[in-house]
């Protein structure tokens, strides 16, 4: 007794870790189908190039052959994303054949409206017009054509089965599986099922090369007949083979899911419902089941959200594609998943309405301990801000000491510099004037003798020369040029470090200074009007104006400050 009940645990165990390896599986895949979904305008745009090209190669001159068969394959694209599309290349391909005379041809395309009508619900339509097509008139107009030996005889069935055939029992079989889906009565529902067994068994005879078609009918007879394990042997083999064809894949898992739903394994349903709506997905159809059922799942499993979310996805795809029979399935569980993503929505907004009131009361209280701590802290502040405006006080004053010692100091510095200037330059000046008055007493002597030789003609021109003057000018200058490069040795250098790279002032050979040069020494030596200046270098005074205008454009910073940083030249050296 003790090793059953040891055994039943350890079996207990196995099967919750199982059911819990695949429940995170099917949350893994859930994560991929939204990011799927995501991804799912890229797949769109990629399927409407596509279509795009093909309809590119109708506008060429190509031959009905040709044409014919361009809009099959258009066909084949537009029967999952646009009934209206996929009806109207069908009623197309008809107009060709019937122009071609071919009735192969003309069969196959009545065929394909057949197809199409089906997809809409038009049950109706679709036996109108599989009535007129006899498969068998097309095998007997072949063989009156032709000798019947028996390889050619061979060939002719197999182009015949495989090519005619297995679309026909597809339809009907199609067309009755979903008249008993859908039918009303028990005798209405058990005549379309054995309709739909009898053209099941036709498609496995005709289809056995075709492997796609003959797996999932021989998987869709073995769910009918409850041999559910054989089905899904059967997919899974397949589909481990089919990993790169998303369109195969898509069909394949959901008949796998089929399986697993007949035979009550929900989570394995799930997972494949996920694959297939992932295929779905990522071959930009819009006629698919999958993420409807899916959506049914979540929904009963409590995941209302992504329920709510999946089905507006297969109703918005559903209502672009047209599909009425879609639209009539997901009417039937919309408006239920609906109601429910709208009580959660209101359940959530009556939760967040209680939160907001709760968090509104523990805000009051909390600004009532704030008020409480604030009062405390305001009386511990005024003691505190007493203290520190003490030592703000103390700081300001000593802030005030260093300031008035160090203007003391800058004024001392000034006055030092100012009287060791006025010193030179008052040296230099007695100098000049002595120099001046010993040139101007030998200028006079030398017009007196030539006055007292009378050669009034001589006088005059010497009187209205201004050579003499020019001449003291040029050696005033030099001798200003001298002292003050004496005074700062540096300037030229110093005043270019303030210019911009590309306005250097360069002097001329055998050149100390230029106008631009001595107007700022001058300005070095504190006199700033430009009046003084015009007077001091025999220009202008809008010449000056001119000349400090232009060399303030050429500073390497702001310009405004210029004539201030240029006060600075050489006061660290003195």
């Amino acid at each position: 007794m003790k090793n059953i009940i040891i055994f039943l645990c350890l079996c207990t165990i196995c099967m919750c870790r199982l059911h819990a390896a695949d429940s995170s599986r099917a949350d893994s895949l859930l994560l991929k189908l939204d990011q799927a979904i995501k991804e799912r305008p890229i797949y769109m745009e990629q399927k409407e190039l596509k279509l795009v090209e093909l309809k590119r190669q109708l506008h060429r001159q190509i031959p009905d052959e040709e044409r014919f068969a361009i809009l099959g394959t258009l066909l084949d694209e537009y029967r999952s994303f646009n009934t209206d599309s996929a009806l109207h290349m069908a009623e197309e391909r008809e107009q060709i054949a019937i122009r071609l005379g071919n009735r192969e041809y003309i069969d196959n395309a009545r065929m394909n409206k057949a197809d199409v009508l089906g997809m809409t619900g038009m049950y109706k339509e679709v036996m109108d017009l599989m009535r007129n097509i006899h498969h068998m008139d097309i095998w007997m107009r072949m063989v009156n054509t032709q000798d019947l030996t028996w390889n050619w005889h061979r060939k002719l069935q197999s182009a015949l089965v495989w090519n005619i055939h297995p679309y026909y029992y597809h339809i009907y079989r199609t067309v009755y599986g979903l008249m008993a889906d859908y039918a009303v009565t028990a005798y209405e529902k058990k005549l379309y099922t054995e309709l739909t067994d009898k053209y099941r068994d036709s498609l496995l005879l005709v289809n056995k090369d075709n492997l796609l078609i003959h797996t999932l009918i021989q998987s869709d007879q073995y769910n009918v007949r409850n041999e559910y394990d054989k089905a899904i042997r059967l997919l899974t083999d397949y589909l481990a083979l089919q990993k790169d064809y998303e369109h195969d894949v898509a069909i394949c898992a959901y008949t796998l899911s089929e399986s697993y739903r007949l035979k009550g394994d929900k989570e394995k349903e799930k997972e494949y419902l996920i694959v297939s709506a992932m295929a779905d997905m990522k071959t930009a159809v819009r006629e698919y089941i999958s993420l409807r059922k899916l959506a049914v799942l979540l929904y009963q499993e409590g995941d209302i959200e992504r329920a709510y979310s999946y089905v507006k996805i297969c109703m918005e795809d559903a209502a672009a594609c047209n599909a009425r029979l879609r639209k009539l399935e997901i009417l039937e569980i919309f408006p239920i998943i609906n109601d429910a993503y709208q009580q959660k929505t209101e359940k959530q907004q009556e939760q967040m309405k209680w939160a907001l009131v709760s968090i509104s009361l523990l805000s009051l209280f909390l600004l009532l301990a704030i008020f409480y701590v604030y009062k405390q802290m305001k009386k511990v502040a005024a003691a505190r801000r007493e203290v520190i405006d003490a030592n703000k006080r103390l700081k300001e004053l000593n802030d005030e000491l260093h300031l008035s010692n160090a203007q003391l100091k800058e004024a001392n510095h000034s006055i030092a510099e100012n009287s060791y200037l006025k010193e030179e330059y008052i040296g230099r000046y007695m100098d000049q004037c002595s120099v001046y008055l010993e040139k101007m007493d030998n200028y006079r002597r030398s017009l007196g003798k030539i006055a007292a030789t009378g050669n009034v003609e001589e006088l005059y021109k010497n009187i209205k020369s201004s050579k003499f003057i020019e001449g003291e000018l040029k050696e005033f200058y030099t001798n200003f040029d001298n002292t003050f490069l004496q005074l700062f040795p540096t300037f030229v250098e110093d005043f270019n470090a303030l210019l911009a790279d590309d306005e250097q002032i360069s002097l001329k050979a055998g050149e100390r200074m230029n106008t631009e040069l001595r107007i700022f020494a001058l300005i070095r030596l504190g006199i700033t009007d430009s009046v003084k200046i015009a007077q001091f270098l025999r220009y202008s005074v809008t010449t000056i104006y001119n000349y400090r205008t232009k060399v303030r454009n050429k500073a390497a910073g702001d310009r405004d400050l210029l004539e201030q940083e240029v006060m600075t030249i050489g006061k660290s050296k003195n």
